[in-house]
């Protein structure tokens, strides 16, 4: 693919205030490909490539879910260990709407709106990740300790 050059997106933005090392990875997006596709796009281990999944408890109250690509969220064990009675996907529409992003290049940084962040446990043990840089097609590696110190997340074991 020609090289690219990096979108401004407010993801990128906080990466460079926060001086990441970070490396642009370009894909060709593909409608409700997935993790599986950036993984296969970029040649990179689908476990390492983490989705971005806001959802929201049963008072609408929006979250943010980051999790391994081959991995589902367990949504009963997520409300329990989160103290809540349910969490729900978000329509899209409330997604894009609350985080300023297109569904499908959803990133956990920069959102529109500040919102709480869980992450899988496992993540933090990866020597690095592919995460979305707030565009669809467009993913950055970073090392986890980066997106620990950024997002502050709270770390849950919710995958199934």
């Amino acid at each position: 693919m020609a090289k690219e050059k990096v979108p401004g997106t407010p993801a990128i933005r906080v990466l460079k205030q926060h001086k990441v090392n970070f490396i642009p990875r370009f894909y060709k997006y593909e409608d409700r490909g997935g993790t599986k596709t950036s993984a296969r796009e970029l040649g990179v281990n689908e476990h390492n490539v983490i989705k971005t999944l806001i959802m929201e408890d049963e008072q609408q109250q929006p979250l943010i879910v980051l999790m391994h690509g081959d991995c589902e969220v367990s949504l009963k064990h997520l409300a329990r260990q989160l103290g809540v009675k349910q969490v729900t996907p978000c329509p899209p529409a409330k997604a894009d709407r609350l985080t300023g992003y297109q569904t499908g290049g959803i990133s956990p940084f920069g959102t529109k709106q500040k919102m709480p962040v869980y992450m899988e446990d496992s993540i933090a043990t990866l020597e690095k990740i592919f995460i979305n840089g707030g565009k669809r097609g467009f993913l950055v590696e970073i090392a986890p300790p980066s997106l620990l110190a950024i997002l502050e997340p709270v770390r849950v074991s919710v995958a199934i």
